[in-house]
């Protein structure tokens, strides 16, 4: 017979964490050492071998401490086939591992989900009216950063928050309110599996629909860029077979109709006389970090600084309302349909409180606005500077930021454009974000944000 999970083994499964945690794709802390793991609770989801445990650690960091989730699996036969770098390496006794690539162990959690279970401390749930199939197997989506994400069967997308928040997460919350008001750009919410932290509710995951035939913006988009870069005929970006203008247009109209959903259904703000200083103050103090992080970055400290003072001299009445907070082209799904809005939760760098502000919808036009830059200008990263290429990829990004400007006024009935030194200081403060976020996980693409920096001051200039 197999032998029963213990605190012991979960004691010595926290021991081995700090060294193993870095290595994870999810982990957001990679800037800095992880200095402590301490179990905060668990629970066997599956017992036996294998078994299944869902394991909640505080991790610390300096002077930082956050809270994380594992789905644990424990064999006595060895890892299964799952990457070597699940593997945890307890010494003594069974193999530990990252259970999300078992497809032997992930399928109860749909099933549990489907009968509305409780597992000791965990809540499964189904959304009203859900009826699910049950009895599929599950893989993981190997691209996803934050969190992750198990499919179903080609049917339904388990998301797993790894780093948790107190109360039900903004994702299923906007999700929920999406789907009440018919929306048409958002995948149906189907059930959640939720607990508690402390004294606090929290969402450990939300289950949806999954939409297999859908293709993924950023793909889109990149292969958009690489048919035109390789052109030597020096054509514009429109007059390519490849363009995606079409699609940034339809993309910016289904954007402004989220907006008017989120808004419809939970109501908007306006904001009030000091609401732009305070938002301005936090862009400073964000500045002042990533400045300290980066040296790149403080050449551009001043001019940055200007563009985020000018927005406290915006004489609008400007309206404030739940937004997604992180939009980028990785975010969005193309489906026969139309375009799909996905992941609601914001920046993942971000505290609880400013993912969930009340935010102006300019900040995600901003974001997208962004990631076409990102998008035109990734075959650059690691490349000898080619003066040519790079116009040639700044003039794919103008072109496509213009379409998806273009569809969303269209649908909002007002252009983001016609608010432009708000509009360029959110840009310039997501960009700060991603220089801070780049050089902390992914150096080598740090000019990516910086080049887009120096061009809007220039640009301004």
């Amino acid at each position: 017979m197999s032998q029963p999970v213990t605190q012991h083994d979960v004691d010595q499964v926290a021991a081995a964490l700090p060294g193993w945690l870095p290595s994870q794709r999810w982990f957001g802390g990679k800037d800095r050492p992880v200095t402590s793991v301490r179990p905060i609770d668990w629970t066997v989801v599956e017992d036996g071998d294998p078994a299944l445990v869902h394991l909640v650690v505080e991790v610390g960091q300096d002077d930082r401490t956050e809270p994380y989730q594992l789905l644990l699996g424990r064999r006595s036969d060895g890892l299964p086939d799952v990457p070597a770098t699940a593997a945890i390496g307890v010494e003594d006794g069974p193999v530990w591992y990252e259970a999300s690539g078992d497809a032997d162990l992930t399928g109860v959690l749909l099933d549990h989900v489907a009968a509305g279970d409780v597992v000791g401390d965990l809540r499964f749930e189904p959304e009203p009216g859900a009826e699910l199939v049950t009895g599929l197997r599950a893989h993981p989506i190997t691209s996803e950063q934050s969190n992750t994400s198990l499919v179903y069967g080609g049917q339904y997308i388990l998301k797993l928050f790894r780093r948790l928040t107190p109360g039900t997460n903004k994702d299923l919350v906007l999700h929920r309110a999406l789907r009440e008001v018919g929306s048409s750009h958002v995948a149906e919410p189907l059930g959640s599996i939720s607990g508690t932290l402390g004294d606090d509710e929290v969402t450990f995951a939300m289950l949806q629909r999954f939409l297999p035939d859908a293709a993924d913006g950023w793909v889109m988009a990149t292969t958009s860029v690489r048919d035109y870069m390789a052109d030597d005929a020096g054509l514009p970006p429109s007059d390519l077979g490849g363009d995606f203008a079409g699609e940034a247009y339809r993309l910016g109209r289904a954007v402004a109709d989220v907006h008017a959903d989120l808004a419809r259904a939970l109501g908007t703000e306006t904001a009030a006389g000091d609401d732009l200083a305070r938002s301005v103050e936090a862009m400073e103090r964000r500045l002042d970090r990533v400045a300290a992080a980066v040296p790149a970055l403080r050449e551009h400290t001043d001019g940055i600084r200007d563009a985020f003072h000018a927005v406290v001299d915006v004489e609008l009445a400007l309206p404030l309302q739940p937004v997604h907070g992180d939009l980028h082209l990785g975010q969005v799904l193309r489906t026969v349909s139309g375009w799909l809005v996905l992941d609601f939760e914001g920046e993942p760098a971000a505290s609880l409180a400013e993912r969930s502000a009340l935010r102006s919808p300019l900040r995600d036009v901003a974001g997208m606005l962004r990631s076409f830059d990102y998008a035109a200008h990734q075959l650059l990263v690691g490349q000898p500077h080619d003066e040519d290429r790079r116009e040639r990829a700044d003039a794919w990004a103008v072109h496509n930021r213009t379409a998806f400007c273009d569809g969303y006024a269209k649908a909002a009935g007002h252009d983001p454009r016609d608010e432009a030194v708000l509009l360029r200081g959110l840009e310039l403060d997501k960009a700060v974000y991603e220089v801070g976020y780049e050089h902390a996980n992914r150096p080598d693409w740090t000019d990516v944000p910086l080049g887009s920096i120096a061009r809007i001051l220039t640009e301004e200039a």
